[in-house]
């Protein structure tokens, strides 16, 4: 695909950062965002316009790309009667940058196959700063010929680009790693708030645990703030409950389920509710702190 419009939807702090650096490297861009501040800054640099609806972004791009918050708003984009499945052109190619339910973008993949267009998942690792210089961490998924086709601007966004499989391997690989790390930082977590109940020094008890195979950079943030204070692992509890959530979920359409993980969801699910959406993860140490009876 040589030259290609690019259609990108969602330009929160990530996204962003990508399409900065994709209009760097020198691509038209069509754009859509609900922050129109956002839109304006892009639209600024040259090279980009903004379109005026799902539909209509993708008649006029080649390759569309989402970084957006939830499975649900992605199929509200894509279903809607002015969304993308409405107006994508056939050989077109749709990359979901987020986390989303493997099942849902399953589904999406089959409906654009219909229409002759392609779909490849591709949660991201890594931060927004390295979304900027095009170093990201991809965990691309989909039909081989399809990620062959986008696989050069993914290139130009990632210093990492892994093809894990059949549509919805990203989706499920990033849920799998999410499950064990926010599983991981609640529960270390909970280890520093029975010491802090217990009387039991918090410093004593990581130089314990650390000088054995539970020390891992995981504990390192969660002694960081139970211990000094300091909340360094910049991922919220909001962004940990959805995936947690979209964990359990994916287990249940599997046809198991995962106790561990359900469990994880609702002391997240707790935390959330008490507050401290916004909170990073290891800060639900406070959380269990308060539970004390």
């Amino acid at each position: 695909m040589k030259n290609p419009t690019i259609g990108f939807i969602g330009l929160g702090l990530m996204g962003a950062n990508m399409v900065e650096n994709l209009q760097k490297r020198g691509f038209q861009l069509n754009v859509m965002d609900l922050n129109k501040d956002a839109v304006a800054t892009v639209i600024a640099r040259g090279n980009a316009k903004e379109a005026a609806s799902p539909k209509e972004l993708a008649e006029n791009s080649d390759i569309i790309m989402f970084c957006l918050t939830t499975s649900a708003v992605v199929e509200k984009i894509v279903y809607g009667e002015d969304g993308i499945l409405a107006g994508i052109k056939e050989g077109s190619v749709l990359i979901d940058f987020g986390t989303s339910i493997p099942a849902s973008t399953q589904k999406i993949g089959k409906d654009l196959a219909a229409k002759g267009a392609g779909m490849i998942d591709a949660p991201l690792g890594r931060t927004p700063a390295h979304a900027k210089d095009g170093l990201l961490n991809i965990m691309a998924a989909g039909d081989k010929d399809t990620f062959e086709k986008v696989k050069p601007i993914l290139d130009q966004q990632g210093e990492h680009v892994f093809h894990l499989g059949p549509l919805g391997a990203g989706h499920t690989t990033k849920l799998i790693n999410n499950f064990m790390g926010m599983t991981t930082v609640v529960t270390m977590s909970q280890a520093f708030a029975a010491a802090k109940l217990a009387g039991v020094d918090g410093q004593q008890l990581f130089d314990i645990m650390s000088s054995g195979p539970s020390n891992s950079p995981f504990m390192k943030f969660c002694k960081n703030y139970a211990v000094d204070h300091v909340s360094d692992l910049g991922f919220s509890i909001a962004n940990a409950n959805k995936d947690l959530g979209y964990f359990v979920q994916m287990m249940d359409d599997l046809g198991t389920e995962s106790k561990v993980a359900s469990a994880t969801s609702a002391s997240l699910q707790a935390a959330f509710d008490d507050g401290m959406a916004s909170a990073n993860v290891p800060e639900i140490f406070d959380y269990f702190v308060k539970l004390k009876k």
